[in-house]
């Protein structure tokens, strides 16, 4: 099976995460936290910044590694790098989402309609903040 590398933002701001709804494609709709591919010959961290920028033209700062999530869809596997980041900028552009919305990480966030390969990244949240 074909592997895809990606990489997410959990961008925090006092106790609450910034999630974003899916514009389109096969999860539009559906909620997760951004980022995008990592291109060929770029580190993790470049990649989740530029995909940050180009997706809400936003700078973030990267605080600290959280974890890979690693997840099978039916035709790939995806191998998440996850940072918690911060905010440099607070304007958001919105490029590849419908909607965002900032959710405090102590509430039930597991009603949330989360791409599949989300949800372990909220498990992972919770254990490490609550």
């Amino acid at each position: 099976m074909k592997t895809i590398k990606v990489v997410a933002a959990i961008i925090k701001k006092d106790d609450k995460i910034l999630i974003a709804q899916r514009l389109k494609g096969e999860f539009a709709g559906q909620w997760e936290f951004p980022g995008g591919k990592i291109e060929e010959g770029e580190h993790p961290e470049e990649a989740l910044i530029r995909e940050i920028m180009e997706e809400m033209e936003l700078e973030i700062s990267i605080n600290e590694y959280l974890m890979t999530a690693e997840y099978d869809y039916p035709n790939f596997h995806l191998s998440m790098d996850c940072y918690i980041c911060s905010l440099k900028t607070d304007i958001i552009q919105l490029h590849d989402h419908s909607a965002i919305q900032w959710i405090s990480i102590k509430d039930n966030i597991k009603n949330i309609n989360w791409i599949p390969a989300d949800i372990q990244i909220i498990e992972a949240l919770q254990t490490k903040f609550n």
